[in-house]
């Protein structure tokens, strides 16, 4: 039988700064802080670590961190592309390492100052990666304006509007409203609010955009045998799974035959076909909403609905508590914080820890995504 990581490891701590629009501390410090914390939370001495795993866009290296925490001897590392998409590909690469014995103590983060920080489409001095030369010079300049264009075939294709869209601003809204560590704790969002704010990139208007974000973050994981001797209850690691589809382009993604069919299609397939449970066991998701229409693409993507179903998905409260399906209890990159979600990790072991300001009872398993439109990843956690 092929081996495979089910519940081999477990997210044992987890940590992360404070969020805002602008944070004084550099990114390096706020990485730092971050993986102290999760450190402390976890019951781990720094000297301990000997595995990192981040994003290709993550600023701060592997080297700064290790000397910064006071780290012992690293024998393995690693760095995800794509932005968003690394996001759960960080706990998959660490619990792959521990669980094959290439290391004991793994540390995941992502640190930004996108808040305060540049835009990384204003700089024209630099070449345009190759999918850039296909899009940004017809007006394409940002993630928003590429997933503006999926949003509205989707809308084209199976009728979707914006009040499902809102369906989805609406849920991370009333959870952000409940966390106090939120950007949009206790600033409630009505439609009327919704419907004629303005638009950054049509149709998608200012409430379907994540936020902008200076935090950082970061969680440990351990072998599941070292996490029954650790503080808190362990947060297996039951499946992971990255995906990059045949001819993917980007977010657009016009080269596919179907371009409403992206990554978490492809990694879906991977990630249910090495679990013990399907989507319809799923108690709670935190699924990467940097904008609203990739909640139903994602819905869809991960089998919880058919295809064309993810906007029809969103209405009568499914994902508000007590819905169908929770969804991104902490407020997610709409409304607690925007760091390539890697805020949607850290919640989901809450749920299942028991201790998320927007508790799911008995939440027993959890579905973490990363972003949909680029190549992606995800993780199942389960208690």
């Amino acid at each position: 039988m092929a081996a495979t990581l089910k519940d081999a490891t477990a997210i044992v701590g987890i940590g992360q700064t404070a969020f805002a629009r602008r944070l004084p501390q550099s990114e390096k410090e706020l990485a730092c802080r971050a993986v102290l914390a999760a450190l402390a939370d976890a019951g781990i001495d720094p000297s301990e670590v000997d595995a990192f795993s981040s994003y290709t866009m993550e600023e701060t290296d592997e080297v700064e961190v290790a000397k910064a925490i006071g780290a012992g001897d690293v024998t393995f590392f690693s760095r995800i592309g794509y932005g968003g998409g690394g996001s759960c590909a960080t706990v998959g690469h660490l619990a792959s390492a521990v669980a094959t014995g290439q290391a004991t103590v793994g540390v995941a983060w992502r640190s930004r100052k996108r808040g305060s920080g540049p835009r990384p489409w204003k700089n024209t001095a630099v070449q345009l990666p190759t999918p850039g030369q296909w899009t940004r010079p017809f007006g394409l300049l940002r993630p928003a304006d590429e997933i503006a264009m999926l949003a509205r075939r989707y809308m084209h294709e199976y009728g979707a509007t914006r009040d499902h869209f809102f369906n989805v601003a609406m849920a991370c809204r009333n959870r952000a409203n409940e966390n106090p560590a939120a950007m949009m704790y206790e600033r409630p969002l009505t439609r009327e609010m919704y419907m004629t704010s303005r638009m950054i990139s049509d149709p998608l208007c200012l409430f379907d955009n994540c936020l902008e974000t200076d935090g950082a973050l970061a969680c440990v994981v351990v072998s599941a045998e070292r996490a029954r001797d650790c503080r808190h209850r362990p947060v297996y690691v039951h499946s992971a799974a990255q995906g990059l589809p045949s001819q993917h382009h980007g977010m657009v993604n016009y080269w596919n035959d179907d371009p409403l069919s992206g990554p978490a299609w492809t990694a879906a397939r991977h990630l249910w076909k090495q679990a013990d449970f399907g989507p319809q066991d799923v108690d709670v998701a935190q699924i990467y909403d940097a904008f609203t229409p990739l909640i139903p693409l994602s819905l869809e993507g991960y089998g919880f609905c058919g295809r064309g179903e993810g906007a029809a998905f969103t209405e009568g409260g499914a994902l508000e508590l007590g819905g169908r399906l929770p969804l991104n209890t902490g407020g997610g990159g709409l409304s607690e914080a925007y760091v390539h979600g890697f805020n949607l990790i850290n919640e989901g072991v809450k749920q299942l820890r028991g201790v998320s300001t927007a508790q799911v009872p008995d939440a027993a398993t959890c579905l973490v995504t990363a972003g949909e439109g680029v190549p992606t990843s995800a993780i199942l956690l389960r208690s």
